[in-house]
């Protein structure tokens, strides 16, 4: 009899296997939440192919059932986006992992994950394809696909492939999957996400069309943010791997001075020498002369070094105070609005800006504590609040300061953008409670809440002097009595003058309100 213990058997899987086992972690655990995760996807992919690039977007979201089967639901969003190559369609929308945004700028999407996620939902759920239509400006050519995902190799198959020539001018793409999905469930939700987006994106034009429901958001500005520019890495943000994979893309007969010059943020010449004297380090080495162990201390003396200059906000495309007032109004139709937008700050290397605005009065709903709506990089939070740094931080905030007795009619908008949002899951619905974010959030709405407060103030002083006019015109009539008795004039004459005396030079209210 053997003694020899049972041997475990190791093998690899690739990272479409990897996420067809944990389609959880990505957002689609249960139909209603696969179905707002997917469109979710989708928009956002038509959103960044259209703002960065110039183009003001108009987005068709379209939404139906099966007859048979009201839980299969096939979504289908168009957009007038830059399209994708004819080659590129195929590793765009079937290998997870591959995409164009693996760049160190803003951008709504990161991983590379989203959309295959979907596709991977679709095979799991009804086996069927993805159904892709696409085309450049510059392309002749009109393509169209439908693919799957090979999902132990992480690669596409293309089942059917369609070229024909452009008859119109036609430019963007068009994608449609059918998935198992809850569209009674998820219905609230998703009109609350096109509501945000609106909200975020005022300068966009939104359609949705579902089985029992048709919203349009018109573009109420043709104002596009500053899209951002590709950057550099910041020394704060360097670690080990990081750094022997620049210093592999560098010529080896570059010198540790050039190096750091040429491919870091925040980096001048007298800031290098500073930092080569702080860290006693030859600046004059050739990088293919370093040790493991000196380019270990490289990286660790640059995430230490206190003197680096704060990144630049070029990686960065915040929406600005105007456009961020503007989308408020259009979508909450407020009494009073303020927004802020700070300036650029950064946590570990990795640039940041906070917008933050405020809406009282008018449509927004009467609530216990205020309405928050997050937004990270342009895109709607809708899951996870209770556990979001911005939930926190509204929820310490001492409202009755600003004169705010809760309930009220007061919603708080939080957007962040970075190169790289602080994510609490992959699910990419809750920001982590990094200090100095959450430091900057919390100055935010100090600041647009101080603005409310003036309001609130004015408006009171406004009403208690609307107030006191009415008290004082109910004896106009008497006094006028009177002094016509003492004077043997007509009453009506008193009358008139005590009031154009009232009036006079004290604006109503609603012209103040209007002012």
């Amino acid at each position: 009899m053997s003694n020899e213990l049972p041997r475990d058997k190791y093998k690899g899987i690739s990272a479409a296997e990897f996420f067809y086992r944990n389609r959880e972690i990505a957002g689609f655990s249960n139909p209603t939440r696969a179905l707002y995760q997917t469109i979710r996807e989708l928009v956002e992919n038509a959103l960044d192919a259209t703002e960065l690039y110039g183009v003001h977007p108009l987005i068709k979201l379209e939404i139906s059932l099966d007859k048979d089967n009201p839980n299969i639901v096939t979504v289908k969003v168009e957009d007038n986006g830059i399209g994708i190559p004819k080659e590129e369609v195929p590793f765009v929308f079937g290998r997870v992992f591959y995409g164009s945004k693996y760049t160190l700028k803003q951008s709504r999407g990161v991983f590379g994950l989203g959309i295959k996620m979907a596709v991977l939902y679709a095979q799991i759920t009804t086996g069927k394809p993805i159904y892709v239509k696409s085309s450049t400006p510059s392309s002749k050519e009109i393509y169209e696909y439908e693919l799957v995902i090979d999902i132990s190799k992480n690669i596409p198959i293309v089942l059917n492939e369609k070229v024909y020539k452009k008859r119109k001018k036609w430019h963007g793409t068009v994608v449609s999957l059918t998935i198992e999905g809850n569209w009674t469930g998820a219905r609230r939700r998703i009109e609350e996400y096109i509501r945000r987006t609106a909200l975020i994106a005022p300068y966009a034009e939104i359609y949705l069309k579902g089985p029992d429901t048709e919203i349009h958001f018109p573009r109420s500005t043709k104002v596009l943010p500053t899209p951002p520019e590709e950057g550099k890495p910041h020394p704060y943000g360097i670690d080990l791997e990081m750094l022997k994979s620049l210093i592999s893309r560098t010529k080896k007969t570059t010198t540790v001075r050039e190096f750091l010059l040429k491919t870091f943020d925040g980096v001048g010449k007298s800031t290098v020498l500073q930092f080569l004297e702080w860290a006693n380090i030859n600046g004059d080495v050739p990088l293919k002369k370093l040790t493991i162990e000196e380019v270990e201390l490289l990286a660790r003396k640059m995430r230490e070094f206190p003197n680096w200059r704060r990144p630049r906000s070029i990686t960065l495309s915040p929406l600005g105070e105007v456009l961020l007032i503007e989308g408020i109004k259009k979508t909450l139709n407020p009494e009073f609005v303020a927004a802020v937008s700070r300036k650029p700050s950064s946590y570990s290397g990795h640039p940041f800006i906070v917008e933050v605005g405020i809406a009282y009065g008018g449509e927004v709903p009467v609530v216990d504590r205020p309405l928050l709506l997050r937004f990270a990089n342009k895109i709607p939070l809708l899951y996870d609040e209770g556990v979001d740094v911005s939930r926190k931080v509204v929820d310490n905030i001492d409202w009755n300061y600003y004169k705010i007795k809760l309930p009220a009619p007061l919603a708080v908008v939080v957007h962040i953008c970075s190169t790289k949002i602080p994510f609490k899951g992959v699910g990419k619905e809750a920001i982590a409670e990094v200090p100095e974010i959450e430091k900057e959030i919390e100055n935010a709405i100090k600041e647009v809440a101080r603005k409310l407060r003036r309001h609130v103030s004015r408006m009171g002083r406004l009403f208690e002097t609307a107030k006191r006019r009415t008290e004082i015109g109910k004896y106009i009539p008497e006094i006028a009595r009177a002094l016509s008795e003492i004077t043997n004039l007509n009453q009506e004459i008193f009358e008139k003058a005590l009031r154009k005396m009232l009036n006079k030079k004290v604006p109503t209210l609603e012209r103040r309100v209007s002012l």
